[in-house]
């Protein structure tokens, strides 16, 4: 579809504000105006969000001039982030008043096309808002989307959409966001009652064919598949420190560290900072603010408060920091300004992380993103190593989509049922029609229905009856409470039972802590929370209140559970990746080292350290472990006690599944409760002194039919 097709004002919008359309637009326009399913695949920055909503934008103009433009919401964007949905609305508030600049400018009729957020953070004003007057284009997340189609309100505005973009889709299907959001657009197929048009974008997505695949569902219905491929020019670097690397991050080095983001940062106009955890986040701020200025940088993660995530992206966007340190609150494709570098503290632990990450950079079209990585310990420098080798190679995550969460349809079928009555038949129709539950047998739904009717039963009596069914006629019906139960524990995010921070004496919420780290705080005690220090005033049920500390030196806090595991696909190149340096140590460490920086473009300094640790490990094991070769260690410490360790290059969720068996077959043979651990390398088994057993014997305390 050539741009020419648009209407003139559309057409004159995007004239006055591109150069000209790249591949991915004029190749995806076509197929929307069409109306036909579109799944698009395309790097990050060359314009895949515009090619999705110009088309539609497009309609909408030539709608609304041939018969009017009623106030119903006919496009429905889904982001998996709050801040996604955030920055689409922002960046839609331009090309819309654009155009009606340019339909004044024609002499034509005012137009007015709306556009609102609807999330977890949006106000009550807000919401009410929308009620009554839906806007054209509703922009939303999963969990607020199941919100909706199970609402009175929220289904009569859903009722009239007619296309939904799921963006970013790469980063909900491969786990249960995914089978919930795959439920959730059967419910509202159903609930509009007319063709629904489905688009999905991504930079990063394989294999493409079951990506659009689960997009359109277990229907008789293709999917345009737009594949401009996820290559292109990038300028990354590996930095380390002076300090050489060790199994964990020295203060030194630490410092050293600051010391290079911080020459860097000055050397850019704005630089996005990524690590794993909102706790180095916090650190990473504090240290960073000594150097280059409080005002100058801040921390972005998901427990602060809104109102502080929003003014740091938009200071950002307006060149106000100089930094920004986030998680994977900023790493999906939000236009947060011209951001010249992109700088990653730790392995991201996957490659299409890595790649959405480092695209924040050079975040347009013919743009060159720009990443520098820093591994933070010896085992941290393999892992950053091989990553930037499957870049260069043109590797990509598999993705793994699963099938059938039952909880999650639990979920679903409370809601679709709470909002009206249902034929089993029917019900189970619309189910299946969704990619992940398409397998799911006759024989499964009628369990999980009579589990939802019949409940289960406590010394206090039933509990969880939320369904009545007409054994009869095959109906399910609701119960008093089940769209209330439906909508107060919807989603598949798990809860973090998280204390909200209050600040004193103004009420204001300024962000959440973990409820261990508020547990164990007192009155008094000083902590940082998106670059500014609190004194805690009081800890009460499930609030911290706090005043102004004035920059008296914090404590950092800490959260759980929030560090990411490596993928297959990662692990797969750390192995590799060890097995070639292997095969070249037997020749020459310095042929080795000449190849390393060859093959990956580390520079002298970072390559010896990278030798010069795999040479160790190799001198100590006899071997480098990898996928094909599993290396067993046994050793003492200082008290005399034994420990196992199990070198197994298959990343945190294998190893962690396979030390758990493997701790209880320990266990079960010396009848003694043991500790273990299970890191992306390792398996870490900590035995008493007493225990004696031949090494060998491990090999075969694990079976495929006994595990």
């Amino acid at each position: 579809m050539a741009l020419e097709s648009f209407h003139p004002a559309v057409r004159d919008w995007f004239n006055a504000t591109f150069e000209a359309p790249p591949e991915v637009q004029t190749r995806a326009w076509q197929a929307i105006a069409d109306r036909r399913h579109t799944l698009i695949a395309a790097p990050t920055g060359s314009g895949k969000t515009l090619a999705a909503f110009l088309a539609v934008i497009d309609d909408l103009v030539q709608t609304a001039l041939h018969s009017g433009l009623d106030d119903t919401t006919t496009i429905l964007y889904v982001s998996p982030l709050k801040a996604l949905s955030n920055d689409i609305h922002k960046n839609l508030e331009e090309p819309l008043a654009g155009i009606r600049h340019h339909l004044q400018q024609q002499g034509l009729d005012d137009l007015v096309i709306t556009s609102a957020v609807r999330s977890g953070d949006t106000p009550q004003y807000q919401r009410e808002r929308m009620r009554r007057q839906p806007p054209h284009i509703l922009v939303t997340t999963p969990e607020s989307l199941f919100i909706l189609l199970t609402s009175d309100s929220g289904r009569r505005m859903l009722s009239t959409v007619r296309t939904v973009i799921v963006d970013e889709i790469h980063a909900v299907i491969s786990n249960k966001r995914g089978s919930h959001l795959s439920l959730s657009l059967e419910r509202l197929a159903a609930l509009t009652g007319a063709p629904l048009t489905r688009i999905g974008l991504s930079a990063t997505q394989k294999p493409i064919n079951a990506v659009a695949e689960y997009l359109v569902g277990e229907r008789d219905e293709s999917c345009t598949i737009i594949d401009c491929g996820y290559q292109r020019q990038r300028d990354l670097a590996l930095l380390v420190p002076e300090t050489p690397l060790s199994a964990v991050m020295s203060m030194e080095g630490w410092q050293q560290i600051y010391d290079q983001l911080a020459a860097l940062i000055e050397s850019h106009h704005t630089t996005l900072i990524f690590v794993n955890t909102r706790r180095l986040a916090e650190r990473a701020a504090r240290f960073l603010a000594e150097r280059i200025g409080a005002e100058f940088v801040t921390a972005h993660h998901g427990s602060l408060a809104r109102e502080h995530r929003l003014r740091a992206e938009q200071r950002l966007k307006n060149g106000e920091l100089k930094a920004l340190v986030a998680t994977a609150s900023l790493e999906l494709g939000i236009d947060i300004g011209d951001i010249d570098l992109v700088c990653q503290l730790g392995s991201p632990r996957s490659i299409s992380t890595f790649l959405q990450r480092i695209g924040r950079s050079g975040h347009r079209i013919n743009a060159i993103p720009k990443g520098r990585l820093f591994p933070l310990t010896r085992d941290d420098l393999v892992e950053c190593t091989a990553l930037l080798r499957a870049v260069r190679q043109g590797e990509l995550d598999t993705l793994h989509i699963p099938q059938g969460h039952l909880d999650v349809l639990a979920q679903h079928i409370i809601a679709e049922v709470a909002c009206g009555e249902w034929s089993e038949a029917d019900l189970f129709e619309l189910i299946t029609r969704a990619f992940c539950y398409r397998s799911l047998e006759a024989k499964q739904f009628d369990r999980l229905i009579g589990m939802l009717v019949n409940g289960y039963t406590t010394r206090r009596g039933p509990r969880g009856r939320y369904l009545f069914r007409d054994a009869v006629n095959r109906v399910v019906k609701p119960r008093k409470g089940a769209k209330l139960t439906a909508v107060t524990n919807a989603g598949a995010i798990p809860d973090q039972f998280d204390y909200d921070v209050i600040l004193e004496p103004e009420e204001l919420f300024i962000g959440t802590l973990n409820e261990d780290f508020a547990f164990e705080s007192l009155a008094g005690d000083i902590f940082q929370l998106g670059n500014s220090s609190y004194r805690i005033l009081q800890v009460t049920q499930g609030k911290v209140r706090v005043a102004d500390a004035n920059g008296q030196p914090p404590n950092i806090p800490f959260w759980f559970g929030e560090a990411p595991g490596r993928t297959d696909a990662l692990s797969g190149a750390v192995s590799k990746l060890r097995q070639d340096i292997a095969d070249r140590l037997a020749e020459s460490t310095d042929d080795c080292t000449d190849w390393l920086i060859t093959e990956t473009g580390l520079d002298a300094h970072a390559a010896g350290q990278l030798i010069t640790y795999l040479t160790a490990a190799h001198a100590a094991l006899g071997a480098l472990p990898t996928r094909e070769r599993i290396i067993i260690e046994r050793f003492f410490d200082d008290a005399g006690d034994q420990h196992l360790v199990v070198h197994s290059p298959y990343g945190a969720r294998v190893n962690r599944a396979w030390g758990l068996a493997l701790r209880k077959r320990f266990c079960l043979q010396f009848n003694f409760e043991l500790q273990a651990a299970a890191l992306d390398d390792y398996i870490v088994l900590s035995l008493g002194a007493t225990h004696s057993f031949p090494l060998e014997d491990i090999r075969h305390y694990l079976k495929p039919d006994t595990v």
